[in-house]
């Protein structure tokens, strides 16, 4: 017979507070009672690991990576037949599912040795258990031959056939969900597939006000402009559902930035910050950093907005990109690094302060590409020709190795701002044809996909970059219509709604 776990409660343990963000150091003090929200995930292992189980599966809701992988190995620490804890720790080490880059080959060798540890142990586990384990290997199965997103789709097919296999457990149709999401193309303007997963989780939210992935989940599924409307309740409710975890204090600001709510954004990602530092998950705190410089940049308040780019150079000598601690995976560490120096100077239009700019090396090459887009946008701008050339070369240099790599959507990214880049070159030695129609080509190309949320938004929007670009021109106009078109994209913007 199998067993189950014990009856769902909400997951509660003590964990200590720590002082404010902006003051940089955690002072260790009494704190309150750890609330992750309420989870119930039944198992056929060991009884007494029960509360342990549910209590890492709402660490993986909420995606807190490091602290999941912990609890599933607690869970092994008592129940060494436990597959289960070995699936849950394949999926932590996917991390977060809407992360749009390659994971690398040591995240892959780790995971796929879980999988294979989940799979040694199936003669424990249920029916049910199997089919989430075959589905999780569907992330890793021959990653070495196999591209990426098939794997991704792969996976998402497999939990919709465990969902229709398992039509009463709710845990698999949680995760069918977030898998639809994280399947669905860039490219799609439908959006099918987020549609499907927001009528899933919805309909499973009014059963389970207090469950973190069902929160949290919905958030995702809608942060695109066009649905952001969808996501309000769940962003005004997840953080009070799970305000131990880090990410959970910040993903609601996803929502918020998409619909222009600037001081909600700032409240919780300083709130995220000050957890994220308490747990040491600096990749966190540095996502949660370049959401915060982004709403602080709407407001026009300059000054705490320079307090975070101060604030870098210690957060970047406690980063280490390879650790998996919260939901921001390295990737995101490095891209904050790399787009809160550019944000503070094109947001400002401090053109001299955006040439200076010294790209940094990683293993990520879009996030160098935004420092060259940023010098090469300076430089044009400072009539520093020769500089903005050699950042458009090294642009184009970093588009070839992206789409080498298989990274499709960041190279098309990159391509963008490629032309962007282009287009001011060409109207500083005055070719106005040659870059306005660079510009549309860029407006085109952007409007064609969606944002990764690794970012608030771009660094300067197409729409709002062809709008300058007319005004220079003296066709104000057409420019009000690209602000307009920017508003639509990216309400509330400051630069855009100052130019009306």
């Amino acid at each position: 017979m199998t067993r189950v776990s014990v009856a769902a409660a909400a997951i509660l343990l003590t964990l200590p507070a720590f002082a404010a963000y902006p003051q940089g150091h955690a002072h260790l003090q009494a704190g309150p009672t750890e609330k992750l929200g309420t989870v119930h995930f039944a198992t056929s292992c060991s009884p007494t690991v029960a509360p342990q189980f549910d209590r890492a599966v709402a660490l993986l809701h909420s995606f807190e990576f490091g602290a999941s992988i912990r609890a599933f190995n607690e869970v092994l620490a008592t129940d060494s037949t436990c597959a289960m804890a070995y699936w849950g720790i394949a999926l932590s080490r996917w991390t977060n599912p809407m992360a749009t880059g390659n994971r690398s080959v040591a995240l892959l060798q780790q995971g796929k040795q879980a999988v294979d540890a989940a799979m040694r142990l199936e003669a424990h586990a249920s029916e049910r258990e199997r089919g989430y384990i075959n589905a999780v290997g569907q992330l890793y199965d021959d990653f070495e031959h196999k591209d990426q997103r098939m794997r991704i789709v792969a996976y998402e097919h497999a939990m919709n056939e465990l969902s229709m296999q398992q039509p009463a457990d709710t845990e698999a149709m949680i995760f069918h969900a977030i898998s639809l999401t994280a399947a669905a193309s860039p490219t799609d303007k439908t959006y099918a597939n987020q549609l499907k997963a927001g009528s899933i989780l919805e309909s499973l939210w009014v059963k389970q006000p207090n469950h973190p992935g069902i929160a949290h989940y919905i958030i995702h599924t809608y942060d695109y402009p066009s649905l952001a409307d969808k996501a309000r309740a769940a962003a005004e409710r997840y953080a009070s559902i799970a305000p131990s975890a880090a990410h959970a204090l910040h993903m609601p600001s996803h929502t918020f930035t998409r619909v222009g709510m600037w001081e909600e954004s700032v409240e919780a990602n300083n709130r995220s910050m000050k957890v994220a530092l308490s747990t040491g998950s600096i990749a966190e705190t540095l996502h949660a950093a370049d959401y915060a410089m982004y709403a602080y940049l709407q407001m026009g308040k300059d000054s705490e907005a320079k307090a975070i780019l101060d604030r870098l150079p210690a957060l970047a000598a406690r980063f280490n990109p390879n650790a998996i601690t919260g939901a921001a995976p390295g990737s995101a560490g490095v891209f904050a690094l790399a787009a809160i120096p550019a944000r503070w100077a094109l947001e400002r239009g401090a053109w001299a302060d955006a040439a200076a700019l010294e790209p940094k090396a990683s293993d990520y090459p879009y996030t160098e590409a935004m420092t060259y887009f940023a010098r090469a946008l300076g430089a044009s701008h400072t009539d520093d020709l020769a500089k903005a050339k050699t950042s458009i070369d090294s642009l184009a240099s970093i588009q070839q190795r992206l789409s080498a790599k298989g990274e499709g959507y960041w190279a098309e990214q990159v391509a963008i701002q490629k032309l962007e880049a282009q287009a001011w070159l060409d109207l500083a030695e005055h070719h106005e044809n040659e870059a306005l129609a660079q510009m549309r080509e860029a407006v085109a190309r952007e409007d064609a996909t969606e944002k990764s949320a690794v970012t608030p938004g771009p660094l300067t929007p197409a729409h709002e970059l062809l709008g300058d670009m007319l005004m220079q021109l003296d066709r104000p106009a057409e420019a009000r219509a690209e602000y307009r078109a920017t508003l639509q994209k990216e309400p509330n913007r400051r630069h855009a709604l100052r130019r009306l």
